[in-house]
């Protein structure tokens, strides 16, 4: 069966799907491959993938090896901490594009905001924007801070920023502070990297509605209008992670989901990150 996925409207009217694939930690070819196209074949329409991730020929020979029309699939990849500064980000963005195989990228990212250059990399993405290289110009792992800083020298704002969000790390300063300014947010380890899933409110609403505690929460992320990646090359997983459509959380379940935030991260802080470039 062949799941719908809503998409949200980004500011300059591009759709993003609600819910995508991520392919971080992919790193066996034939596993990538066929983790890829089983989520295509289901109904998946965007794919996260990064330099970084090693995998970007992969998502690139999936996608045309789906059948699917290229413009129907959202495509976001990012530039690494190493490449990050104006001239060294369009030369890695160009690396990119030729490992992917595609005319254009649907989203392209700043890794993480590498103090002294994420200003200069965001100006080289608005500049691939302008040169129709890309379709949405974005950011990764930026706070408020980091996106002022941005607004300064920006054209065009950010329309997009991935960061860590899950039921322990609900972000709600960030997430207003993006809604102010029409960007999207896009959550990576949408679950908590399993942690979440052991949670006990978690685990009762699911006995509640009846669906998986990876279910309620990727559910709670769409119903607060949080774009999610989460990754998995299980197939049962893939398809598992898309079938958050025929259900809805109450007001009350929202609330009490809401309630177990700790500000508590599997990742590292924006403001204190340390990567071997």
């Amino acid at each position: 069966m062949v799941t719908r996925i809503p998409s949200k409207t980004l500011a300059n009217g591009v759709e993003m799907p609600y819910v995508g694939l991520g392919v971080y930690k992919m790193t066996d070819r034939e596993e990538t491959l066929q983790a890829i196209l089983k989520a295509l074949e289901i109904g998946y329409r965007a794919i996260d993938t990064a330099a970084l991730y090693y995998n970007e020929a992969e998502v690139g020979e999936a996608i045309r090896n789906s059948g699917i029309k290229r413009e129907e699939i959202f495509v976001t990849t990012k530039v690494w901490n190493s490449d990050q500064g104006y001239d060294e980000t369009l030369r890695a963005f160009e690396t990119s594009l030729k490992k992917l195989g595609l005319e254009y990228v649907d989203l392209y990212l700043t890794h993480w905001p590498v103090e002294g250059k994420f200003v200069d990399t965001y100006r080289a993405i608005e500049k691939l924007y302008e040169e129709k290289l890309i379709r949405v110009p974005g950011v990764s792992n930026h706070h408020a801070h980091h996106l002022e800083k941005v607004f300064a020298k920006a054209n065009v704002m950010p329309m997009v920023n991935q960061v860590e969000l899950h039921p322990y790390l609900s972000q709600e300063e960030l997430r207003a502070f993006c809604k102010e300014h029409n960007i999207a947010v896009t959550a990576w380890s949408p679950l908590g990297r399993g942690v979440v899933l052991k949670d006990e409110t978690i685990s009762k609403i699911a006995s509640e509605v009846g669906k998986t505690e990876a279910q309620v929460i990727l559910r709670w992320h769409y119903q607060n209008d949080i774009i999610t990646i989460p990754k998995s090359v299980t197939l049962s997983r893939i398809e598992e992670n898309i079938s958050i459509f025929d259900f809805e959380l109450t007001d009350d379940q929202i609330a009490r989901i809401n309630n177990v935030n700790k500000n508590e991260r599997v990742g590292k802080d924006p403001d204190n990150f340390h990567f071997d470039f």
